[in-house]
């Protein structure tokens, strides 16, 4: 049997896809700052976040409408 290397899995799905994101991910994808993403992770677990073992995920359809509705952030 191919032995899967879960590095290699993750590359194939393009970040647009995903439901959800690392801090690092969504910083990149909205071109917002690691540190301003992370706080804003912080400030809003529940509402477009989730703390998942010992990092934060950030929802994308969810933080996407979030800065729909947001004239600053």
């Amino acid at each position: 049997m191919e032995e899967v290397n879960v590095k290699n899995k993750e590359a194939l799905v393009p970040v647009c896809e995903k439901y959800t994101l690392t801090i690092k991910e969504a910083a990149a994808y909205f071109n917002i700052g690691i540190k301003k993403m992370r706080r804003l992770a912080e400030e809003n677990t529940g509402r477009f976040s989730v703390f998942c073992g010992n990092k934060f995920l950030i929802i994308r359809p969810k933080f996407e409408k979030f800065i729909d509705e947001s004239s600053e952030i």
